[in-house]
């Protein structure tokens, strides 16, 4: 059944109302009455046909953003149940889509209810959609807003790093937290980390064989490093390696040394072998462009 009548009080405390939009600003082939019958069979097939015309009228480039998303392609591909503007953002009753900012998460629960409920008992999720804190991701900071993009698009994995790295690699934000700036840093420079970095610049088209952030520590379902869930918590670290290395054994994960630098107090081993071969490395060249160039000056004064 599709209902003709439109709620005023609605439509006037809507984005549209309170500026003043006309209903024939939207719905520009109603010149008088009675209105053009209506071809659409469907509630769907009248909103895939008026929401290109209402829509573009006045968010031209937000909708061109869209042509490149995961909904528009599923859209081309036929799937008449993809996300439209009026699925995310409705009709008559629009509102500020980041106010309050859960608002463009909760807009992704309406299709993605299992993902959103995973994302709500998470770490992010709880702060954000329990709190309301404003510092933390949602949907839409990772995914990007109409132009969506997913893992089903190409470099998305591959590039998730970078996602990571716009909260975890922010000092301030993070020292507001006290979070270090270690985790990402630390990634960056260990092998996995450096592999993905130079699959970025190399071969950004092509899937890494090197595990991601969201390869350890999950998708939509991170925990803190201290809850029985984690993924990468101690007692559940092993299988989450094994993921990768199938005949990891039980002292696997010992050799990790965590997403800190190593340290005198808890690997001082490490360190102590570290801090060696930063000085002794570098000591050694001294010592041998000290031994070439009063070489070569003293073949020089014998000539």
């Amino acid at each position: 059944v599709l209902y003709l009548t439109v709620d005023p009080k609605v439509y006037n405390a809507s984005v549209h109302g309170q500026i003043g939009q006309a209903c024939v600003d939207c719905h520009t082939d109603i010149t008088g009455y009675p209105h053009p019958p209506l071809k659409p069979q469907t509630r769907r097939d009248l909103s895939l046909q008026l929401y290109r015309s209402a829509c573009v009228e006045c968010h031209g480039h937000m909708y061109e953003a869209t042509l490149d998303s995961v909904h528009q392609r599923a859209l081309a591909a036929g799937n008449t149940d993809a996300a439209i503007c009026t699925d995310c953002h409705g009709t008559h009753n629009i509102q500020p889509p980041d106010e309050p900012r859960s608002r463009s998460s909760q807009m992704c629960e309406l299709c993605h209810s299992e993902i959103f409920e995973l994302y709500k008992q998470s770490i992010h999720g709880e702060a954000l959609i329990g709190e309301g804190n404003p510092d933390v991701p949602g949907c839409v900071d990772c995914h990007e807003v109409h132009s969506v993009q997913g893992p089903s698009t190409g470099p998305f994995h591959l590039f998730s790093p970078q996602i990571c790295a716009d909260c975890h690699a922010d000092e301030a934000l993070m020292q507001k937290y006290n979070i270090s700036t270690d985790v990402f840093d630390t990634y960056v420079a260990d092998f996995h980390g450096t592999t993905v970095m130079l699959f970025e610049k190399l071969a950004p088209q092509q899937e890494t064989n090197k595990p991601v952030c969201i390869d350890c520590h999950g998708v939509h379902d991170m925990r803190m490093v201290d809850d029985p869930e984690s993924t990468v918590i101690k007692e559940n670290l092993l299988a989450t390696c094994q993921k990768c290395h199938p005949d990891a054994t039980a002292n696997f994960p010992t050799s990790w040394v965590s997403h800190h630098p190593p340290d005198p107090e808890q690997t001082p081993l490490l360190y102590f072998v570290r801090l060696f071969y930063t000085i002794f490395i570098p000591a050694v060249l001294g010592v041998m462009v000290l031994f070439v160039a009063t070489d070569i000056g003293r073949r020089i004064t014998r000539r």
